[in-house]
């Protein structure tokens, strides 16, 4: 089959046929998912956990064409999307059964492949680890994000206030459209300054980092929790301890693709539950949509991760496997 290793290359290579361990489905892909994360590895600052694929791609649609041992509850022919620890970029996957997930009434096949990497962040962040409830405030940086266009829809759903930020007004108008009611354009306000008037965020979901550490806890609400699942501003900072104890506030930092399959509360398996349980019915009743940038050919990897980088896309990029 044809793929992309995780190289800086990221050459289309022909490399053998993925087959199904016991536990394990094989996807014929329809589509891959752009991350970060891909641009990170390709980088080489975000290498596969051991034993996963070094193949590009955390996510994809496709149809299951192989079962492995033991495996209940999908069939051959089945369409359905996936979160992978890597091996996305490429015409076939394998992939614990326990990551994957049906497609949503009314999604396309392609456009599925948008979905399970967001959908999962955010649950498992702004909902099993930030708590997120009705009346708080949710703050998401970088709201027209893949990450963030799903979670202003998802926090909006759930009943919460939304504020983000983005670069300029017209990602915010975006930002708008999709149910964010306070827009901050962090290069010329204060984001701090405006969640201040607000009375603080309960909830903020970071994809800075270091360089956003002080200003997030001085922008959190009294019992407010941080949740940084990104590092594109430092990994590392000074944190005022005694304001996060003042506030009784707590900052939480997480990871999806090093999670283990299977094996309790934390595991890709219970993320995946969740948010086929919660979320998929918000995306089949019109709450959530999906926000597609741009699709790009395997082939045409190199434009795919161009465009992501820019950081001009609003919602995912996508690349089709012909």
């Amino acid at each position: 089959m044809r793929a992309i290793p995780g190289t800086a290359s990221a050459t289309l290579t022909d490399v053998p046929d993925p087959e199904p361990q016991p536990g394990e489905v094989v996807i014929d892909v329809a589509a891959a998912g752009v991350n970060r994360a891909d641009l990170l590895q390709r980088a080489g600052h975000y290498p596969p956990p051991p034993g996963a694929s070094d193949i590009f791609g955390l996510e994809v649609s496709g149809v299951v064409s192989a079962l492995g041992t033991g495996v209940t509850g999908w069939r051959v022919g089945d369409e359905v999307c996936a979160l992978l620890a890597g091996g996305g970029y490429a015409e076939r996957v394998a992939v614990p059964a326990v990551q994957v997930m049906p497609i949503p009434r009314g999604i396309d096949l392609v456009s599925a492949a948008s979905l399970p990497e967001v959908a999962c962040t955010v649950m498992s962040n702004v909902v099993m680890t930030g708590r997120l409830a009705p009346g708080e405030l949710f703050l998401v940086h970088g709201g027209t994000s893949g990450i963030g266009t799903h979670a202003i829809q998802l926090a909006s759903a759930l009943g919460a206030r939304v504020a983000t930020t983005a670069r300029n007004e017209k990602k915010l108008a975006r930002a708008a459209e999709l149910g964010a009611d306070i827009l901050i354009d962090y290069t010329v306000d204060d984001f701090v300054e405006r969640l201040k008037i607000e009375g603080g965020a309960d909830v903020i979901l970071d994809i800075i980092g270091a360089k956003y550490l002080a200003r997030n806890v001085s922008a959190l609400a009294t019992n407010g929790r941080l949740v940084i699942i990104g590092m594109q501003g430092g990994a590392k900072a000074e944190l005022n301890i005694g304001q996060l104890m003042a506030k009784r506030a707590s900052v939480s930092g997480t990871t999806l693709r090093t999670r283990p399959a299977s094996g309790g509360p934390d595991s890709k398996a219970a993320v995946v539950t969740e948010t086929v349980a919660r979320t998929w019915p918000l995306i089949e009743s019109g709450d959530i949509r999906p926000v597609i940038d741009s699709t790009f050919p395997l082939a045409e990897v190199d434009a795919a991760h161009a465009r992501l980088e820019s950081g001009d896309a609003v919602g995912k990029v996508l690349l089709t496997i012909a």
